[in-house]
This record gives C-alpha cells, structure tokens and sequence, in this order.
C-alpha cells in the first residue's frame, strides 16, 4: 500500500507497510501511482514489461514526459521496490492470530485519586470529576490495594507505570504522596521499578507539590487550553470565573523547574477556536516547549463540539501549525508538539502498532473504591466494570474483546495508510460513536490523517 500526497512544496511518498517515507520530484510522483496499478493489475514486475505500459500511457499523452525520463524515474522506482521500501507486502496481518493469543500482562494503572474537582470545564467527559457516579477520595488502602495488584499482574515486566488521575488529583494529595512512597517500597523486594505521572489543573499546585513532583513523577500533566479567552471559556471555575491568571505563573515555574522536559501542557480544542494553531503559537510564546493541544470529542448536541462543516478549517488549520513549528524549529526555538511526534526509523512495537494504547489488557483504570474499567473513559459504564483491585479480573470476556481489538479487526482502518501510526485510534471512542470498540471516530480519523501527513512533512522538510 502507498500514500502519496504534496504538502508545503513536497512530494511525499509513504510506503505504508514498510514505513519508508520518500521526497521525489514530480516525474516519479507520478509513475508511482501509475505503476502500483499496473502491478496490482497484473503487469509482471520486470522493467520492461512495466516500460512498454508506461510508454504507451506516454504516447497517449497520459504523461507528460519523454521515454528517457520514464525510463529514468522507473529505474528508481524499481530500485526502491528490490529493496523493499515501496509497494512493500504486509507482514503483520499473518501476525495478527497469534497476536490475539498473546499473554497479556498488566503494565499500567490510571488511578483516579480523586473522583471531585474544583473547575467546571464545559467539556469535562468525567462530569467535574463525578463519572456518572459520586464524588470520593481514593483511600490510602484501596490505594495499596491496586499498587499490589499491578505488581501481582504484571509478570515478568519490570517497568510499571502509574498515572494520578481525576477529577483533580491534588485534591487528594497526601494520599498520593504516601501511595508514591508505598509504591518505592515495592520496588527492590519484587524488582519492579515505578514510573509517576500527575495530570492536574494547576488550581493547587503549590512549592511543596512542584518539589515532590520533581523529585518523583517521571512526568507531568498540565491543563490548559491556549489564550486565556479560549481556556477561560472552558475550563473555569463553579462560580464561573476563569483560572488562565492563576494557573499560568505555576506552569511556567514548574516547566522550568524541569528544564523543559518530562511534562506537557495539555489543551483541547473546541468549535470555538477552530484557529487552534494560534493557542499552540500562544503556548510557545510563554516560554513552553512540550505541548498538546488535542480535538474535543463531544456529540452533536453539545455546541462546542467538532462538525463536519469544521473539517475544511481543521485540516488547514494543521497545515499552518505544521509550517509554523517548522519555521520556529529551522529558528532555533523548537517545539515538540505531540501530535506531530513521530518515530520514522524504529516506532513502536509490533504489538503496539496493530493495538495502540493496550486499554483493557496491559492498561486499566481504578476508581476511588478500587473497580476496575478498560481506561479512564469507560469509568462508570457498568457494562465494562471488568473487577475490582482485591479479586483482581472477572470479566476476562471484557479483557478478551479488547485482546482482539487490533488494526485488522476494523473495517475501516485496513486500507488506511495511518493505521500503523495510530493503531486503529481510541476504543472509548469508537464505542461511544458506534457502540462498538472495533469501529472507528470519523472524523477523529480524518484528523488523525492529516496529523500524520504534517509529521512526516516536517521530518522531510528537517532532513533535507
């Protein structure tokens, strides 16, 4: 399978199932495509049998160039093609069978901390931290309980890691401090070694907090949208006051205080800034240089939500972002955008390329009395309450479903040339569109495409 599209001045090639990613200048651009039909119709994959086609698309005046240079650019496309970098076969789907028999341990826990929180963030699928249920602290010992059960699970992994979650995580924060100690406990007696994270609002953050997070949380999440018009608006306090003025001068510290790595701020764009670039521009403007800023998933009648009348916009709008951190990287004030990271030469897995994120196998989210959901976006549906962190997993079916939830699995992503980059997308989402975590988020996926295509522009562009 390959994709080929022109951005920002290129010609790029993908070579999906090889990864090889290739800039050609017009001529070849065209005979590829051209020449991957005649292959796939039959036509022997020998030069001059594939010549003798492509002259007599020439001599109809299908293609614009001599015999010579049709010959040239087909040379090189063979080149590529011996060597396995185009028009590549697809070595993981015979994979797939015994990919859904694999052994599944558990390697990391969502841990919601805190089912409460002090903002009302319009777009907030936890409800202000209340999962369709009540709100609750996380005790110290049903925190325990999932630190031993993770360790218990997670076989001969040594790697574990461990996410503080809500709701607002440093509502509960001597309850984290004293589960990240239990956690350090566990480590040299059963070799195992924990990796923290904290996601949070910034509302609480404080000195204390940022010297413990330093000292222990391999990495940081931090909440905010973008100007403070556009965060304001959706994520402000009960009482309706914004919390951009409080929150911003506690970023800036603590990314500094990390010298600007091991965290990101993390923001969501809704219909109400489709110019999302400027939020991502505003961020780096402050000084931060890890950022997220990610589409809101939300059905049609909530009016901050996507719609397909937005997608034009979107698509344009990625474009500009990706020109815009090209030009502040070439400028030597770079940003990591996580949307447009991507790792051309090694990657994931195997594993984690046809199944993603691992929710409902490897990844597992505990509410504050110790139930356990395939991620954080399924607490509270009871139809996927698959345990709890004292009997361990009783719905093995649950676990068994999200096992085969792969690539190949979905109709949609066969043929799509994103598949090995976003691994068949998000399952909480596929089933809250479709109920069906085998399905795909529509326009989530087109979205998803296009980030692609401005990664691997970017990278050409860097290379050159």
């Amino acid at each position: 399978m390959v994709h080929q599209y022109k951005n920002n001045g290129y010609n790029i090639v993908l070579d999906v199932n090889s990864g090889s990613v290739h800039v050609v200048d017009d001529i070849v651009y065209d005979l590829i495509e051209i020449t991957e039909k005649l292959l796939e119709g039959g036509c022997p994959a020998d030069g001059s049998a594939l010549m003798r086609q492509l002259t007599e698309y020439g001599m109809t005046g299908k293609l614009p160039y001599t015999e010579e240079e049709i010959r040239e650019a087909l040379g090189e496309i063979l080149e590529l093609k011996e060597a396995g970098m185009l028009y590549a076969p697809d070595i993981y789907e015979n994979y797939i069978g015994d990919f859904k028999k694999r052994e599944t341990v558990v390697k990391a826990l969502c841990l919601h901390i805190a089912h409460d929180c002090n903002l009302a963030c319009r777009y907030c699928f936890a409800e202000e931290g209340e999962y369709h249920g009540r709100r609750a602290l996380m005790s110290l010992e049903t925190g325990k309980k999932a630190l031993d059960f993770l360790v218990a699970n997670s076989g001969n992994r040594v790697n574990l890691e461990v996410d503080f979650f809500g709701g607002e995580p440093l509502m509960n924060w001597q309850v984290v401090k004293e589960l990240v100690a239990y956690g350090r406990s566990l480590e040299e007696p059963n070799r195992k070694k924990f990796r923290f994270t904290l996601t949070t609002n910034g509302v609480l953050l404080d000195d204390e907090v940022m010297e413990f997070v330093n000292r222990e949380m391999s990495n940081v999440v931090l909440s905010i949208d973008g100007r403070k018009e556009v965060h304001d608006r959706m994520r402000p306090h009960r009482g309706g006051q914004g919390s951009y003025e409080e929150i911003v001068p506690k970023f800036k510290k603590l990314a500094d205080s990390r010298n600007q790595t091991n965290y990101y701020v993390r923001g969501t764009f809704t219909h109400y800034n489709l110019d999302f670039a400027e939020d991502v521009a505003h961020l780096a403007d402050l000084g931060f240089e890890q950022i997220s800023v990610e589409p809101v998933v939300a059905g049609p009648e909530d009016d901050y939500a996507l719609r397909e009348e937005d997608m034009y916009k979107l698509l344009a709008e990625y474009d500009r972002l990706a020109v815009e951190l090209l030009e502040r990287k070439k400028a030597g004030r770079p940003v990591n955008f996580f949307h447009f990271m991507i790792d051309l030469e090694g990657g994931p897995c195997v594993a984690k390329r046809l199944s993603g994120c691992g929710s409902g196998t490897e990844y597992l989210a505990v509410t504050p009395w110790g139930d356990l959901y395939p991620c954080h976006q399924f607490v509270g549906n009871e139809d996927f309450l698959m345990g709890n962190v004292e009997e361990g997993v009783k719905r093995t079916d649950i676990r068994d479903e999200f096992k085969c939830c792969n690539v190949y699995a979905k109709e949609k992503c066969k043929d799509c040339f994103a598949k090995f980059y976003c691994s068949g997308g998000c399952a909480a989402n596929s089933y809250n569109f479709h109920g069906n975590i085998n399905d795909a988020y529509d326009l989530g996926c087109e979205l998803q495409r296009k980030r692609v295509e401005c990664a691997i522009m970017i990278k050409a562009a860097l290379a050159e």
